[in-house]
């Protein structure tokens, strides 16, 4: 239930305390405590290796979004390629329905060859701060990356200078934002043999 959602992160917080912990999606049930046994017994090496690959390591979370009130028009007026046939296609005429796909289309290419050339530029930035990086999908049009970041429990300061260097490279158009430390969820890879 989501409203434990609260007391799960607690739980978690509390053990890493003391432990490595291999967090799991919340939500996930056995069906009783022999059944957590048997999982643990199977999976033991698994276990094992995830625990090494991840002691002493958090994640951190970086996301960048453009700060512009109209991404389309944003696009239009710093790519001359959409400005020209966004010109084209709209000039004192109604657009047929395959004009205006073709638009769309450049629009999405654009937009993830900038997401990318981004991307790079900030890990490229980071990288002597993290071990590994996982790219999530970005939430809406605006948002240029969803980030989570492995990196040394004890680099976390060290990180977030870095995340501020690595904004220094772009605009006021752009916003950074990082969270954490929280546990490596997006960086635990089992496969559980059931």
């Amino acid at each position: 239930e989501r409203r434990r959602l609260a007391a799960h992160h607690e739980t978690l917080k509390r053990l890493r305390k003391e432990f490595v912990v291999l967090p799991v999606a919340f939500g996930l049930v056995a069906e009783n405590s022999a059944a957590v046994r048997q999982i643990l017994v199977r999976n033991r090496e698994a276990f094992q290796e995830q625990i090494r690959r991840l002691a002493g390591k958090v994640e951190m979370g970086l996301r960048a979004s453009w700060d512009v009130p109209n991404i389309f028009e944003y696009f239009v007026e710093t790519h001359a390629e959409l400005r020209e046939l966004r010109d084209q296609v709209f000039r004192g005429r109604q657009p047929t329905k395959d004009e205006m796909i073709e638009v769309g289309r450049t629009f999405d290419r654009l937009l993830g060859e900038h997401r990318a050339a981004c991307i790079q530029t900030v890990t490229q930035a980071l990288r002597p701060r993290y071990f590994e990086v996982k790219e999530n999908k970005p939430r809406n049009e605006q948002e240029i990356m969803n980030l989570a970041m492995l990196i040394d429990e004890d680099g976390q300061a060290d990180f977030e200078a870095g995340v501020v260097e690595a904004a220094r490279r772009f605009d006021n158009r752009f916003s950074f934002d990082f969270n954490g430390p929280w546990l490596p969820h997006n960086f635990v890879e089992l496969n559980l043999e059931m």
